[in-house]
C-alpha cells in the first residue's frame, strides 16, 4: 500500500495553511503599522503580541488572572465557530449564529435577572431559546426551500430588535448605567459555578463554562465522525436527493442540524453572560461573534478541536489592541489584523489546491527482459 506523502495529509494541510494565514495577518498587519507611524510600529506590534504577558513581572497572580479573564472571553467565539462548522459539515451554511446567539442573551439574562432562576435552568433557557431560533430557519429551508442564509440574516435583525425590547425592560436594565444590572447582585444562584478560581488569581469570572466548552467540542467530533446520525447529517448535506433516495429523512435532518446549530449558539450567550464577566447593551448591531465564529471555524480547518485554538488565537489578538499606545495608533487596528486575517481564511482552499497539485510523472525504464523474450530463450535451450 502506497504511503501518502506528509503535506498530502489532510491535517498537515490545514494546519499549514491556518499558520500561514495567521502569520500573513500579523505581517501585513505590522506594515499597517508602519505607514500610521513607522517610529513607533515594533513597539505597537510588540504591544498587540505580547498581550496580557506584559504583566508577568508584576507577578504572577496578576498575570494569571488577565489569563483567566482571556479564556473566559474566548468561550462564546469558540462555541459560535463549533455551532458554524457543525452546520456546515452538515452542507449548511448557518449564518443566523448571531441571531441564535441573541435570543440566548434574551433567555438567560431575563430568566436570572426578572425571574430569578438557578443558573441551571438560565442555561436551559438560553439553548431552548437558540434552538428555536434555528428550527425557525430549518423549517423555512425544508418546507419552503428558502435559502439558509436569507432565512439567517432577516432572524438576526429579528432577534435583535426583540432584545432590545425586552432586556430594556426595568426588571432587567439599570437605565441609569444604561446597561443590565450585575447578576451577582440581583441573583447570585443565576451565575455559574466557579473553576480553578485559585489556580487563576483568584479570577471570579472564571466558571464551568470553560470544560463545558471543551466537552461540546469533543461530542460534535464524535457525532460527526463516529455515529449514524452524524454520518446522515453529512450526508444529506452533500446531496439532499441522493439521500432521500437512500431512505434517509432529508427534510427532518436539515431541521435537526439547524436547531443543534442554533442550541450551541444559545448556550455560548448563556455560558458568557452568566459568568458575570460583561453586561448587556443596548446595540443597534447584531452580535460580532456569530461572524467572527465564520473565521474561527474557517481557520481552524473546520475541525470541533482547531476551533478551540483558533478561537483562542483571534481573541488572544483582539484583546492585544487594548495595549496599544493610544497616542500612536487606534486600538481598532488589532481588529482590523483579524479582519485581514479572516478574509485570508479565504485562501486556505487555494493553498490546498497548490499543496495537491499533482506533479511529473516518472516513467521508469524496464531492464528486465519481457514475459515474451524470456519464453523464446528458454526453448531455444
Amino acid at each position: 500500500m502506497e504511503k501518502t506523502s506528509f503535506l498530502k495529509r489532510p491535517g498537515v494541510q490545514t494546519l499549514l495553511a491556518s499558520i500561514l494565514c495567521a502569520v500573513l495577518g500579523i505581517l501585513i498587519g505590522y506594515v499597517i503599522l508602519l505607514c500610521m507611524n513607522a517610529d513607533h510600529a515594533g513597539e505597537g506590534m510588540k504591544a498587540i503580541l505580547t498581550n496580557f504577558f506584559k504583566f508577568r513581572m508584576a507577578s504572577h497572580t496578576t498575570l494569571m488572572k488577565y489569563m483567566g479573564s482571556f479564556i473566559v472571553k474566548s468561550v462564546p467565539l469558540i462555541l459560535c465557530a463549533e455551532a458554524i462548522l457543525f452546520a456546515y459539515k452538515a452542507g449548511l451554511f448557518n449564518i443566523g449564529v448571531a441571531g441564535q446567539y441573541t435570543v440566548g442573551i434574551i433567555a438567560c439574562i431575563y430568566t436570572s435577572l426578572a425571574l430569578k432562576w438557578s443558573w441551571i435552568l438560565c442555561i436551559l433557557a438560553a439553548i431552548v431559546a437558540g434552538a428555536v431560533w434555528g428550527l425557525l430557519a430549518g423549517l423555512f429551508k425544508a418546507l419552503f426551500n428558502v435559502n439558509e442564509v436569507i432565512a439567517g440574516i432577516m432572524l438576526n435583525w429579528i432577534g435583535l430588535y426583540i432584545c432590545n425590547i425586552i432586556i430594556g425592560l426595568p426588571s432587567c436594565m439599570n437605565v441609569s448605567k444604561s446597561e443590565t444590572y450585575d447578576i451577582k447582585d440581583k441573583n447570585p444562584s443565576g451565575l455559574l459555578p466557579g473553576f480553578m478560581k485559585e489556580f487563576f488569581g483568584g479570577n471570579d469570572y472564571m466558571t464551568i463554562a470553560i470544560p463545558i466548552t471543551i466537552i461540546v467540542a469533543i461530542i460534535i467530533l464524535i457525532v460527526l465522525n463516529k455515529t449514524t446520525f452524524g454520518y446522515e447529517l453529512k450526508a444529506t448535506g452533500h446531496n439532499r436527493d441522493a439521500a432521500k433516495y437512500a431512505g434517509m429523512n432529508a427534510k427532518r435532518n436539515i431541521i435537526l442540524t439547524l436547531v443543534i446549530s442554533g442550541a450551541i449558539s444559545g448556550m455560548a450567550a448563556g455560558l458568557y453572560y452568566l459568568t458575570g464577566v460583561e453586561r448587556y447593551v443596548i446595540s443597534s448591531s447584531v452580535p460580532g461573534m456569530g461572524f467572527s465564529g465564520i473565521a474561527v471555524a474557517f481557520l481552524g480547518g473546520l475541525h470541533p478541536i482547531g476551533a478551540i485554538i483558533s478561537g483562542l488565537f483571534v481573541e488572544y489578538i483582539s484583546l492585544g489592541g487594548q495595549y496599544l499606545n493610544t497616542n500612536y495608533y487606534n486600538p481598532q487596528v488589532a481588529d482590523l489584523m483579524v479582519s485581514i486575517i479572516i478574509y485570508l481564511c479565504g485562501f486556505v482552499l487555494f493553498f490546498k489546491t497548490i499543496l495537491n497539485k499533482p506533479g511529473k510523472v516518472k516513467v521508469k525504464a524496464s531492464t528486465e527482459p519481457d514475459d515474451t523474450a524470456k519464453k523464446a530463450e528458454e526453448k531455444e535451450v
